[in-house]
């Protein structure tokens, strides 16, 4: 190595691009790292499968990378010489082997961000920071396209990025088939008689990370079948994915986006997001290669299925990180409502007598996954309804899905699922009744609770809730008006009809760990 210029390349456990440019060409002065440890395992409680999936995709692209001729120094969790935290095993490798510079991607997360550029700013050597060519906006996009302005809204973000990026719209600028928007033709609720495609899984054996990890005792919450890890934990797998989407479910993708079905996982969801989120594909990727199963087969599959998905990476995956970046640190603090509940038990669990929510619980210990509405609708709806602290919430869901990562989770749960912004990232809380799971589910079927009860006996929780929740929070919510007509069903009601529904709501969240 040239003594006069070694370089340490740090590369963390979501930054996985192997077409980021640093790889284009091999430098015998650079070094890359790749290091796991515990204060990134221990920050939050993650699903084993979590764990276990960054640690075999890291394996797999150090040796990716060795492959190609770079230097890799790969840091195990068990190591003897691990010492746990990113500053301390770099200054550590800088001093054994004298390197003159470091360099890093920009993290994802806030905590890391700062944390490194911390260290950074007391290195007695130089360093650098580069982005990771990865995402189609930068962190200041977003505020920068909304300076001045008091609200946020997602629609005007998404048409600047479509335009940006020249994604769907003609040469005028213009969406394609005259709208943007094509939201109203998407979710409908999962036939009977239908039954979706068997997910495409992967048979990974990750045995030996998951032995390491039991060995240094991470405290991990799920289950994994260690010879069997259905996740990609590579690129090729990732893109195996990509292509089983694009060929076998975008078709269907948009119409039963939202549906629920017990015993059905996956639905035809893309369950890109682990691949894309560690980056192990581009959104770039995944968006162009929609796009060209669409042109190949368009009677195959409507426009409106193809432009819901695109919103959802090119408008609200980009949206969520802008927002993020736009209002951390204090956004992790929110709490708007002055929520203080504890989340019961069985949110651990899943041992609960209400079908939808036993049914999303077991399914994202089992699989460290739940599709948006099963996130939003049912495990979030229910958090908000019963008055769990935002932190509480935050927690379960960083921790329990393969693909949160805090830049684009806690937008999602504190914003969207607990409005706990208030109102920076949606305009009016997303709760519901019985109704709505009804409406979008097969989960109310043989529950042990009556979806059609608001009082009494087997009553569905989620009815009374619903208005003890409009009723609590008046004040802060009673000029919405995308809410009005709730709260003028409500002011209508007789005392006697209200008085009733508060009682049984107040029963159910008193006896929460027994619901």
């Amino acid at each position: 190595m040239d003594a006069e210029n070694k370089i340490l390349r740090l590369i963390l456990g979501d930054q996985l691009n192997i077409n980021h440019s640093w790889f284009s060409s091999v430098g015998s002065n650079v070094t890359y790292v790749l290091m796991e440890i515990r204060s990134e395992t221990d920050y939050a409680k993650h699903h084993i499968q979590k764990v276990v999936g960054i640690f075999a995709a890291m394996q797999n692209f150090a040796k990716e990378l060795q492959h190609k001729n770079h230097e890799v120094i790969y840091i195990y969790l068990n190591d003897e010489k691990n010492l746990h935290r990113f500053d301390d095993n770099i200054l550590a490798l800088i001093e054994k082997n004298k390197f003159t510079q470091f360099e890093y991607l920009l993290p994802d997360e806030y905590r890391v961000d700062e944390h490194l550029k911390a260290f950074t700013q007391k290195l007695n050597i130089s360093s650098k920071v580069y982005d990771t060519e990865h995402f189609y906006s930068t962190r200041s996009e977003l505020g920068d396209l909304f300076v001045g302005k008091k609200t946020y809204l997602m629609e005007t973000f998404y048409r600047h990025m479509r335009k940006k990026h020249k994604v769907l719209i003609d040469d005028e600028s213009k969406p394609l088939h005259g709208k943007w928007n094509f939201d109203e033709d998407n979710r409908q609720k999962l036939p009977k008689s239908h039954k979706p495609i068997n997910p495409l899984v992967f048979s990974n054996d990750v045995a030996e990370i998951e032995n390491e990890i039991i060995k240094s005792n991470v405290n991990t919450i799920g289950k994994v079948n260690s010879k069997q890890f259905i996740w990609p934990i590579n690129r090729k797998q990732s893109l195996e994915l990509l292509n089983f989407f694009t060929t076998n479910c975008l078709s269907l993708f948009g119409t039963f986006q939202d549906a629920m079905a017990p015993n059905e996982w996956s639905i035809y969801h893309s369950r890109l997001s682990f691949s894309m989120n560690i980056k192990l594909i581009s959104p770039k990727e995944v968006v162009d290669s929609a796009i060209e199963a669409y042109h190949k087969n368009p009677d195959e599959i409507a426009f409106h299925q193809l432009e819901g998905f695109v919103r959802q990476i090119i408008g609200w995956r980009e949206y969520m990180r802008g927002i993020y970046w736009l209002k951390m640190p204090e956004y992790a603090t929110l709490n708007y409502f002055q929520l203080q509940e504890k989340l019961p038990g069985w949110f651990w669990t899943g041992e609960t007598k209400m079908n939808c929510l036993k049914d999303a619980i077991h399914q994202s210990l089992n699989y460290a996954y739940a599709h948006h509405i099963q996130r939003l609708m049912v495990t979030g709806n229910f958090a908000l309804l019963a008055g769990i602290h935002p932190d509480e919430v935050d927690a379960w869901y960083l921790g329990i899905y393969i693909d949160a990562f805090e830049w684009v989770e806690i937008t999602n749960t504190r914003g969207m699922s607990q409005f706990a912004d208030g109102g920076i990232v949606g305009t009016k809380p997303y709760v519901s009744s019985a109704a709505y799971i009804n409406k979008m589910s097969s989960y109310c079927s043989g529950c042990y609770y009556d979806k059609n009860k608001k009082v009494g006996e087997k009553a569905c929780p989620f009815n009374s809730m619903y208005w003890s929740f409009y009723n609590k929070h008046e004040a802060k919510l009673g000029n919405n008006p995308r809410i009005g007509m709730m709260y003028n069903v409500w002011r209508k009601m007789n005392v006697d009809a209200q008085n009733e529904l508060l009682e049984q709501a107040d029963y159910y969240l008193k006896h929460i760990n027994e619901l």
